[in-house]
């Protein structure tokens, strides 16, 4: 007979991702133990087991949550009726909105997703490209005829901002959603600035 899954399963997976996330980021992914990470998540080996058969399963499990649901936040905003200055706008405030409270899972992406059998990283990549392209149609939209003339400077463009978002955590760990409406504001304006000196 299966094994009916407990009302609770869907709370305690959430917890698990999230307390194993902690111990992949500080602890690095190859020195974590299921030991370990059942410690940090406050449930038993055997039960962790019930969940994940293995470390690489709970790191793609991390990732495919996390980046999913970023992609779905990011790539489904509606920017209809906007100004390019004003969809770069919204754009960078949301992704910093959307990374809140996400430092770990942010951080293990570096490393974590090279980690994975090359399908799982297909996937995880693929989520990454979405969210990329859709930041570079809404900076080329800026700066049409600059970036017809070289798309390299666009993709350069496109990746240094996502650098001066991506690594907001590093000396802003935990700050709250003015904070990084702050900062989303000086992204768009150094982005914006420097897009029209080109």
């Amino acid at each position: 007979m299966a094994r009916t899954i407990a009302k609770d399963h869907d709370q305690k997976r959430g917890q698990i991702l999230k307390s194993a996330a902690k111990v992949f980021a500080t602890e690095g992914f190859d020195r974590a133990s299921m030991s370990q990470l059942a410690r940090e998540c406050g449930i038993s080996k055997a039960n962790i087991y019930h969940y994940y058969d293995s470390k690489d399963a709970l790191l793609f499990d991390i990732l495919d949550t996390y980046l999913a649901e970023l992609r779905e936040r990011i790539c489904g905003l509606d920017l209809t009726g906007l100004s390019p200055e004003d969809q770069l706008r919204k754009m960078v405030s949301e992704i910093l909105l959307a990374y809140e409270g996400m430092d770990h899972e942010h951080q293990i992406q570096t490393g974590g997703i090279s980690a994975l059998p090359q399908g799982q990283q297909d996937i995880l990549k693929q989520y990454q490209r979405d969210m990329v392209q859709k930041m570079c149609d809404v900076i080329e939209a800026i700066a049409p005829e600059t970036f017809a003339r070289d798309k390299r400077k666009l993709r350069a463009t496109t990746m240094s901002v996502f650098g001066m978002l991506n690594w907001f955590y590093m000396w802003n760990s935990g700050a709250d959603a003015n904070a990084r409406e702050d900062y989303a504001y000086l992204v768009a304006a150094l982005t914006l600035n420097g897009v029209r000196g080109l």
